[in-house]
């Protein structure tokens, strides 16, 4: 009888236990007004809102839209990016004259960079161009042992001017990636603006017709194809420069923001032409300034012309 009693207690306080445990569960799911039943589990349960559209894990995962590129890392507008700087003691020059234009590339440390990645065989490019894209000059400075680079700049006329430097770092938190950074420039004098000529795909320079194909859009990755013809003939006479056979940047009209188009033509000796493939990505809606640069013969040739972004 003593054994039957006990077990018996045992029994009743087992089903005890389990009822309150059950309760409990029961009363935590129920405890609050705002609780969502129907949430799965990784979800919040805080009172705050949820953002809208997929999570960052999704959003990595999801295809990419055709013809969507990524996006250039700047415009090139601003003197510093990435904790990387670009300073000069330079802000005005006297216009009719040349002009030795010195300046250094400072790292997050506030030190100046003295080691460079090599890009289109240069390990700085540097561009000056005037607020209406006119005068429009690229040259590769010589840089000092202790970072000081000289840009000499040939004659300036009188306005306001943008001087672009673009470079990798080869060491430091920047190694690896691309900048654009850059100053203005002020040239002393009675500056007269000259009108952006309007949007064509075809000019002439040096006897040589460059034309340039393709519709673009702003944001959005297209093919751009340059065509080279001389005397009515397709010229497949082309040199290399800079590595490639032809070199093309661009300029957007009204704030010059900087883009640099790149050429997917493998060089081959001086075999080039008559038709270059370019990667063309520009930010920005509106009218771009080109400056295309080839080689023929030797000689280096420099076709401007005005491209409309839709």
């Amino acid at each position: 009888m003593s054994a039957r009693m006990s077990s018996a207690r045992r029994r009743t306080l087992a089903a005890t236990v389990c009822s309150a445990a059950l309760a409990g569960v029961l009363a935590a799911c129920g405890s609050s007004s705002h609780a969502d039943h129907t949430s799965m589990p990784g979800m919040s349960h805080s009172d705050s809102a949820m953002p809208a559209g997929p999570s960052p894990a999704t959003t990595s995962a999801m295809p990419s839209m055709p013809g969507m590129g990524p996006m250039p890392a700047g415009d090139g507008l601003s003197e510093s990016d990435g904790g990387y700087r670009m300073a000069s003691r330079t802000a005005r020059v006297m216009a009719g004259m040349a002009t030795s234009y010195r300046f250094t590339i400072s790292g997050p440390d506030g030190k100046p960079v003295t080691s460079f990645a090599v890009d289109q065989t240069k390990k700085l490019h540097f561009y000056a161009i005037r607020s209406d894209l006119t005068g429009f000059q690229h040259l590769h400075p010589a840089m000092a042992a202790d970072g000081t680079w000289m840009a000499p700049l040939g004659n300036l006329q009188p306005g306001k001017w943008r001087l672009f430097a673009s470079f990798a770092p080869d060491s430091g938190s920047g190694k690896g990636k691309d900048f654009v950074l850059s100053r203005t420039l002020t040239v002393a004098g009675n500056a007269s603006a000259t009108p952006l000529p309007k949007a064509a795909s075809k000019v002439t320079v040096d006897g040589y017709t460059v034309t340039v194909q393709g519709e673009l859009m702003a944001g959005m990755a297209h093919d751009l194809t340059v065509s080279f013809a001389k005397n009515g003939k397709p010229v497949t006479d082309l040199q290399p420069y800079l590595d490639t056979y032809a070199h093309l940047t661009a300029f957007h009209a009204g704030d010059q923001a900087f883009a640099h188009l790149h050429p997917q033509t493998t060089v081959n000796g001086d075999h080039g032409g008559p038709d270059l493939p370019f990667h063309a990505e520009l930010p920005t809606s509106g009218d771009w300034r080109l400056f295309l640069q080839f080689r023929t013969a030797g000689t280096l040739h420099t076709a401007a012309l005005t491209l409309h972004v839709s």
